[in-house]
């Protein structure tokens, strides 16, 4: 008889939910974190599962790789696009368990893509870069205001980040504004040293595989773009159609429209946040290199906002690179902005 069993993770511990083809609840428990002790429930319903569901939360990876390394058949569920019951009043983990469960047996389970683990770890540093990138924009920006509210001038990015710590002491007279552009530009320095060592470390492990290199003829999408492409991606086949693409890249309207008005939001936060940041990266860099992208740019501009016209483009180029990767053919400006 077949069986399919459903986990409830959560930081510390599990809900292990166990059914049978005919829906009947053969085994329901909560868990420790534990490997072993997940083993151990399974075990004697392994020769009859079809699958074991693992919802996708962020401590995933131990416990789908130990599945996976036992033999088991696991499936990612994906939480953002899974609908419940409506009109129940009362859900918990037992409840949540057997419904992933339940899910699969019905062949309506909305899955995950389980990255393949050997380069897990080289993909989650790229992500780890972008968390340096973030907090090193936040000091550049923090330290403009600083000058722009007490002298009147702006500095660029690439200015800001030239500067030394000695360089605070002619731009202010307060030894207090001193002291806080002295730390920031402190963090900055120490924050592009811990991105430079990463990008060496990601160069020495992996480089562009051929249906990515063609990624590097979009301008403005150099190795670490193509780099953070490429290892979000995977592997391009697992797109059918380029609107799947896009999509999953957070390119598209998320919005809910009837007789022509809005009638609220779907779910935007449903995709790959780091290809999203990815493309509107791209899409910056667009505006400055390709006169087709400044062009569709600013026309979008006159119509909506700066943020409206960036996506827009965003989703122009993740579209254009979906058929880049998959018929490995070079960018081509007039194809895509004629």
């Amino acid at each position: 008889m077949r069986t399919y069993a459903g986990i409830d993770l959560h930081s510390s511990n599990n809900y292990i939910g166990i059914m049978d083809q005919d829906y009947k609840r053969l085994f329901g428990r909560r868990q420790p974190n534990d490997l072993n002790s997940v083993l151990k429930v399974l075990e004697p319903f392994k020769a009859d599962l079809e699958g074991v569901i693992v919802e996708s939360t962020y401590n995933w990876y131990w416990l789908v790789d130990g599945l996976q390394e036992h033999g088991y058949m696991v499936h990612l569920a994906n939480p953002s696009a899974i609908k419940r019951y409506e009109g129940i009043k009362h859900t918990d983990d037992k409840w949540d368990s057997f419904w992933l469960a339940h899910m699969k047996h019905l062949n309506i389970l909305p899955e995950g893509y389980i990255y393949p683990k050997e380069q897990r770890s080289v993909r989650d540093l790229l992500r780890r870069r972008l968390f340096f990138v973030r907090h090193r924009t936040a000091n550049i920006l923090s330290l403009q205001s600083t000058i722009t509210r007490n002298l009147g001038i702006k500095i660029s990015n690439n200015a800001i980040k030239k500067l030394k710590l000695d360089d605070a002491n002619n731009l202010f007279d307060s030894s207090n504004l001193v002291f806080m552009a002295q730390n920031n530009i402190s963090a900055i320095k120490h924050l592009g040293k811990i991105i430079k060592g990463i990008e060496k470390q990601v160069k020495s492990q992996v480089q562009l595989r051929k249906e990515f290199v063609m990624l590097t003829t979009i301008p403005g999408i150099g190795t670490i773009l193509g780099l953070t492409i490429m290892l979000e991606v995977g592997d391009i086949g697992r797109f059918s159609k380029v609107g799947n693409y896009s999509s999953y890249c957070r390119c598209v309207s998320s919005k809910r429209l009837s007789n022509g008005k809005k009638k609220g939001e779907n779910n935007k936060k449903n995709g790959n946040k780091y290809l999203a940041w990815a493309y509107v990266e791209a899409a910056h860099f667009a505006t400055r290199y390709i006169p087709g992208a400044q062009r569709f740019y600013q026309q979008k501009m006159a119509k909506t906002n700066g943020a409206v016209a960036t996506k827009a483009l965003a989703n122009k180029l993740a579209r254009a690179s979906y058929f880049i990767m998959r018929d490995q053919v070079p960018f081509d400006e007039d194809m895509l902005f004629k």
